[in-house]
């Protein structure tokens, strides 16, 4: 949750430092979200089959195939590395048009994500090995190594951004390049510990090549999550394109209360990197009563704090929104999209650990199928509707409607799948040794 909170408020910050060249400029970096959602998309997904897989084997005591599943991360972040450079460097302006960019943020938007493309690799290998290393139990390094990231970029955005001291002046590409150089650092970390036998893992030379059937284990259920967060891609870009209907204002209204709902949202995200780890080792490990009384207290613990989060930001959203921008228009839209936004958001926790149970239990396909009716079967639908009836505030309302639809969904598959464990005869099975509580 710490590294989460964190990088959340990398992104307010940026957007700050940003907000200052104009409301083109935030819109610019908001119609850049559905690119780097892919490249997300591709790092959880890798790291998600490589934490399920490596948790697993070491809930069987088998370390060996643990550190073969954490020497998978090399070569495929070496192979998605060179498409996500390639793609934004060279295709720029055909990916941000597919976004919905407008043609006064055109500039903006080709400059950010040009520069920003070359820090994917590093990207990649922090989303990645982050999980890797959450597998073996270590939650605190990927913390530290994402703050020290994040930290740096926040440092270096006003200085490359305007130019102070000696830095050239660069606008939205030295944001772009601030990233570059936090992620270079984050990453440069990562690889030192897990190569530098500073971790659980004790990964050789012929780990690092190219398995198939480790592959195939990983993205058993990793491909389910990467599927997951590409068709957030999808829809967040219908959902720009839509948005961009109302103008470039509207995207930059959009991408001031994302940033801000996000940081209420980061802490899902950490509640989730922490409870996968330990369903996979107890469905590993045969812990049935552990593995349903984490879920239990992850989903009770972010209602809890989710639902402080939506009285604070409901109240303070006029406030909260002014600090980025001054503009009475983008004023006058944001803040009602964001207080829309945060409406159901002490559901969405839940329902994303529900998603992550499904996943720990090697289920991919349940927890990519949660995903998709939320966004195909609710979203899609809500946003072309409720646009046609209310305009931009039906908008904004098909997000929060989606998401309590999609709740109820997801609470009534997985009190299906706990009565069908307990009917099947699984709790019957002993753990495996060593691994009851109190060892």
């Amino acid at each position: 949750m710490a590294s989460m909170i964190t990088m959340s408020l990398y992104h307010l910050v940026d957007t700050f430092w940003v907000a200052k060249l104009g409301y083109q400029a935030i819109a610019a970096l908001t119609i850049t979200f559905p690119y780097f959602i892919v490249v997300i998309s591709v790092g959880v997904g890798t790291g998600v089959g490589a934490n399920a897989l490596a948790s697993r084997r070491f809930g069987e005591r088998n370390v060996a195939a643990a550190n073969q599943a954490a020497g998978q991360v090399f070569p495929l972040t070496a192979l998605f590395s060179v498409i996500f450079v390639v793609a934004a460097v060279f295709f720029a302006e055909p990916i941000l048009t597919l976004c919905g960019a407008t043609p006064d943020i055109m500039d903006y938007a080709t400059q950010y994500l040009v520069v920003l493309g070359w820090a994917t690799p590093f990207m990649l290998f922090r989303i990645i090995t982050g999980n890797v290393l959450r597998a073996s139990g270590d939650a605190i390094k990927p913390m530290i190594f994402y703050i020290i990231g994040t930290v740096t970029n926040i440092i270096l955005d006003p200085f490359f951004i305007f130019g102070w001291g000696p830095f050239p002046e660069m606008g939205v590409g030295g944001a772009a390049l601030a990233t570059v150089i936090a992620s270079l650092l984050s990453a440069g970390l990562s690889f030192y510990y897990i190569v530098g036998r500073r971790s659980a893992y004790r990964i050789k030379l012929p780990d690092l090549k190219p398995s198939l059937p480790i592959i195939r284990d990983i993205y058993r259920v990793g491909l389910p999550s990467m599927l997951m967060e590409l068709t957030e891609s999808i829809v967040f870009a219908l959902f720009n394109r839509v948005v961009s209907g109302f103008g470039s204002i509207a995207l930059a209204a959009l991408g001031v209360a994302i940033r801000i709902a996000d940081m209420a949202f980061m802490p899902i995200i950490g509640a989730s990197h922490g409870l996968l780890p330990i369903v996979g080792f107890c469905f590993g490990a045969r812990l049935w009563d552990r593995l349903w009384r984490a879920v239990r207290l992850a989903s009770l613990g972010l209602v809890l704090l989710l639902a402080v989060a939506t009285v604070v930001l409901e109240i303070l959203a006029p406030q909260t929104v002014s600090i980025f921008s001054k503009e009475p228009e983008l004023l006058e839209i944001a803040i009602p999209c964001m207080r829309i936004f945060m409406s159901t958001l002490i559901l969405i926790g839940p329902a994303i650990m529900i998603i992550t149970t499904f996943q720990g239990l090697s289920k991919g396909k349940e927890a990519m199928l949660l995903s998709l009716v939320r966004q195909f079967v609710f979203f899609v639908p809500l946003l072309y509707i409720l646009r046609h009836f209310w305009g931009l505030n039906g908008v904004w309302w098909s997000l929060p409607l989606s998401d309590g639809l999609a709740f109820v969904v997801s609470l009534l598959w997985i009190y299906r799948e706990y009565g069908v464990q307990k009917r099947s005869g699984l709790w019957d099975t002993p753990p495996v040794t060593g691994t009851e509580p109190g060892h």
